[in-house]
């Protein structure tokens, strides 16, 4: 347990607080657009080149990094179960989604990766694959659902959860190295964050 006050984070590593929100039945969709432009591809068993493609697409600039630390076996082993399903939303112009969703935990699902690349914010794209989202979670026989974001994630990430059903029920600090600094990512990646180097 942390004491109150402020903590010092060392040169190299990054801080955020990880919210995890969770629903335990099946809320009612929000509206979204009409005649909307997407289309929902499910994955099964991708190749690592093409999850990591898209997974560095969607993520690479909220310090998503994870999954390419991941040796190809291991991430083949998380993405290949056929418990979990992973899906690929396509728009117009090349602009992509993910869903991942995990169901090895019984009675659960896992929301493990969700979001749009830069493009699709703010355009109701994002809804709309919440929306396939929670009609694909619901319709196995789970009695909950949920998810983790952080503060490392678009400013409106725990506000569009909640709006979407869930809950907040646990909030965690994370400290990690900086993966630009590592070399995981590229020093570009996620420029709301600055990069603080070890002197």
């Amino acid at each position: 347990m942390l004491a109150d006050g402020v903590y010092d984070i060392p040169a190299g590593k990054i801080a955020d607080i990880v919210t995890s929100l969770e629903m335990w039945a099946r809320p009612p969709l929000r509206p979204e657009v009409a005649d909307a432009p997407w289309t929902l591809t499910q994955l099964p068993a991708p190749t690592a080149e093409a999850y990591l493609a898209l997974y560095g697409a969607v993520g690479r600039d909220w310090l998503w990094f994870s999954r390419f630390e991941m040796a190809p076996e291991a991430l083949a082993a998380a993405t290949g179960d056929p418990q979990v399903e992973v899906y690929r939303l396509e728009a117009p112009g090349g602009e992509v989604g993910l869903l991942e969703l995990d169901f090895r935990e019984p009675e659960t699902c896992e929301l493990v990766y969700f979001g749009v690349s830069a493009g699709l914010i703010g355009g109701g794209a994002a809804r709309w694959l919440m929306n396939r989202a929670i009609e694909r979670a619901w319709a196995k026989p789970i009695r909950r659902f949920w998810v983790h974001t952080c503060t490392l994630d678009a400013q409106g990430a725990t506000a569009f959860y909640m709006r979407s059903g869930f809950q907040p029920f646990l909030r965690q600090v994370e400290i990690l190295d900086d993966p630009r600094l590592t070399g995981v990512l590229p020093l570009s990646s996620a420029p709301h964050a600055p990069v603080i180097r070890p002197a």
